[in-house]
């Protein structure tokens, strides 16, 4: 690609005025290729989109579940309704400019180049980088906004947002939420949608990106000896210093058995004490899953695998009570789409979506207390003071 033949668009993904701008500069310059901030997902969604396609409305609740791939759903499903939000307010659809530059670049029979990184990828890779803290205060700052009062976004605002010095406060405030998360999904996509660019073999290219990424991609086009493989921008499964905590979470219940089968060759009577974990396992996981919102039965399933999965470290209690509450509720697309109908909390309890995903993560969390606290004080403890003549 030649450098100097290379036109970026940086671009606010809900602006009429951005989609003006991406088929006004794609039909004056006319380039050997048009490179959009898309991945293949992503592109071919749209492209179903604009022949009036309709999917598959099924979302895959209990592949997401089984996969421990929760995390990911939430924050996109989050960051969808954000996008969809804004654009029902001005009357654009997201990812307007893209469907823009396909149809310029169609109507000129001009090749189209997707320069995007699969967007699992990057989320998956902002979930590993971000410490608990960061989780909780990102997740936290998402959840404000959703329920913020603020209506008064307008075209102007949207277009005063392509300004260098409000794209640099806005990403000097989400570099300071989350510095985890600011590297994958500004400081790594710049990377690898310029590394995508230098890739492209034709001299003339139109790029069209969001314009948070402009100026990162331009850097790293002045400087292309910075630019990481690309390769090493798509793995999920880093290595990482030793996790500690889970460690140690591992431990808990290995130090369980422990104590009980010392007891057993000591001679104790364990059978009250193994009665007494049952029922308080059993009934944090029923607790968990119904105050969660759950259907009766799926407490039942959480409370009855409960004590299973105290001792398994592997395996845990919202999975089984979440993927059960998936088989008794439909779950569709438009469950997604109803967020943009939510103006409070309360609301979100009635969507399957979230109702699902509560499930899991109060199945847990109270299954979590049961191993952390109630089992320890009320088991462990006086068993293990009994095991040594405490």
């Amino acid at each position: 690609m030649n450098r100097e033949c290379l036109t970026i668009i940086g671009t606010a993904h809900v602006s009429e005025k951005s989609v003006e701008e991406v088929k006004d500069a794609i039909y004056e310059k006319q380039p050997d290729v048009v490179a959009i901030e898309l991945d293949r997902g992503r592109y071919t969604r749209l492209r179903k989109e604009m022949a009036g396609i309709e999917e598959d409305d099924t979302i895959p609740i209990t592949q997401i579940i089984k996969e421990n791939k929760i995390g990911v759903f939430l924050v996109s499903t989050i960051l969808g309704h954000f996008q969809s939000k804004i654009g029902a307010e001005l009357d654009v659809k997201p990812g307007s400019e893209m469907i823009g530059a396909i149809e310029a670049a169609e109507d000129l029979k001009i090749p189209i180049a997707l320069i995007d990184r699969d967007i699992n990828i990057t989320l998956q890779r902002a979930l590993n980088k971000m410490t608990f803290k960061e989780k909780f205060k990102f997740l936290t700052s998402l959840v404000t906004s959703f329920f913020s009062d603020d209506d008064e976004a307008d075209e102007l605002d949207i277009e005063e947002l392509k300004n260098p010095e409000n794209i640099d406060e806005v990403m000097g405030y989400f570099k300071e939420v989350s510095p985890g998360a600011y590297e994958v999904l500004v400081k790594e996509r710049d990377a690898y949608l310029a590394g995508n660019i230098l890739r492209i073999k034709q001299d003339k290219v139109v790029a069209v990106v969001g314009a948070g990424h402009k100026p990162g991609i331009e850097a790293h086009l002045n400087n292309p000896e910075g630019i990481p493989p690309l390769s090493s921008l798509v793995i999920t499964n880093e290595k990482k210093s030793i996790p500690w905590a889970k460690i140690i979470l591992a431990l808990i219940p290995i130090l369980f058995v422990v104590i009980f089968f010392l007891a057993f060759i000591s001679g104790i009577n364990i059978s009250d004490n193994l009665i007494e974990f049952i029922a308080i396992s059993m009934i944090m996981g029923f607790l968990g899953s119904i105050l969660s919102g759950s259907k009766l039965i799926s407490a039942i399933v959480g409370g009855v695998v409960a004590p299973l999965t105290i001792i398994h470290p592997l395996l845990a209690a919202g999975w089984f009570s979440g993927l059960t509450e998936a088989k008794l509720r439909k779950i569709r697309k438009r469950d997604i789409s109803n967020l943009s109908n939510v103006e409070k909390i309360s609301d979100l309890w009635h969507n399957n979506i979230i109702r699902i995903l509560l499930v899991v993560i109060g199945t847990n969390l109270a299954v979590s207390i049961a191993t952390l606290i109630i089992l320890p004080s009320q088991v462990f403890i006086p068993l293990f003071m009994k095991i040594f003549g405490g």
